[in-house]
């Protein structure tokens, strides 16, 4: 499964950005796509993730700014992010989940300013 994610940059505080992250390859079945994010000095956290059922998981600290959405039929997840805070600056990393193994993207860098 590869992973391909866009939508990340520098934007300022009460900003908005949309991250995307296509799969492809070998898709059999992913029972979960999500969000993770790394701050620098921090440990990897989940931000959101959504299942196949459309189970939904959203760290508290971004509800109510962060919705996630999926397109089943396209493997994409979708990650909008409204209402951004300077410690919302962090990597963010897509992932997928599919029962038996984690795949990773590549991060792509989010910053917000002050």
């Amino acid at each position: 499964v590869q992973l391909q994610a866009s939508g990340g940059g520098l934007v300022q505080a009460g900003g908005s950005l949309r991250l995307s992250c296509a799969a492809s390859g070998s898709i059999f079945s992913l029972n979960r796509l999500g969000w993770y994010r790394q701050a620098p000095g921090k440990q990897r956290e989940l931000v959101a993730s959504k299942t196949t059922g459309g189970a939904t998981d959203v760290l508290s600290s971004v509800a109510g700014r962060f919705t996630i959405s999926r397109d089943n039929a396209r493997n994409t997840v979708y990650l909008q992010m409204n209402s951004l805070k300077p410690e919302d600056t962090a990597v963010y990393y897509c992932n997928a989940y599919t029962g038996t193994s984690n795949f990773w993207g590549r991060g792509t860098q989010v910053t917000v300013s002050s």
